[in-house]
């Protein structure tokens, strides 16, 4: 198979698993818990100072933030997924950090663009405590974002692990110097 169609074949595989979670919740939230209105299974009510699920809208960024921004939002989910889809082929196969976070953002992208192109607005129904309501998209685009700094973190050690075992030409030049140094002494 061909590696540029197997690596989108993984991009829009991770995308895909997103956005069926994140359209099948919200439907079910749309449908099943009036606006504005809250739900908790039973027995589980103790649960409503934090955490619950609610049915609200957002027209603005992640977690609420920039409200009544669809439509530069809308534009902005666009120019996102088609940056993702063009640059994804070009990163190095072994970099599954960075192909992960991708599909991942990819995947968030896409599913608060459906909303705001089929409903006008995107669906938010996950409360915790204080924190903004959020969905399933939203927290593909933060769990993205995570794996994208842990993989440059673990990059960073093991470059760092791989300099420190391997003497470098500096370290070599020192040595030659240092023998250079201590044969003039001896002479």
């Amino acid at each position: 198979m061909n590696s540029k169609l197997k690596d989108y074949l993984n991009l829009f595989g991770v995308a895909g698993v997103v956005i069926a979670l994140d359209q099948w919740t919200k439907w079910l939230v749309r449908t099943n818990i009036e606006f504005g209105s809250q739900w908790l299974p039973d027995g589980l009510s103790w649960l409503s100072p934090y955490a619950r699920f609610v049915n609200w809208h957002n027209s603005g960024a992640a977690f609420g933030m920039f409200q009544n921004g669809n439509l530069v939002f809308t534009v902005l989910a666009i120019v996102v997924i088609g940056a993702i889809i063009y640059y994804y082929p070009q990163v190095e196969g072994a970099d599954w950090s960075l192909k992960l976070a991708m599909g991942l953002q990819l995947g968030g992208a896409a599913g608060n663009l459906i909303d705001r192109l089929l409903v006008g607005k995107v669906t938010d129904f996950i409360s915790i405590g204080v924190f903004p309501v959020f969905n399933v998209a939203d927290s593909s685009i933060t769990i993205g974002v995570c794996v994208l700094l842990l993989g440059i973190w673990i990059k960073e050690q093991q470059e760092k692990k791989k300099k420190a075992d391997q003497p470098g030409l500096d370290d070599e030049r020192s040595t030659h110097q240092d023998k250079a140094a201590i044969n003039s002494e001896q002479s």
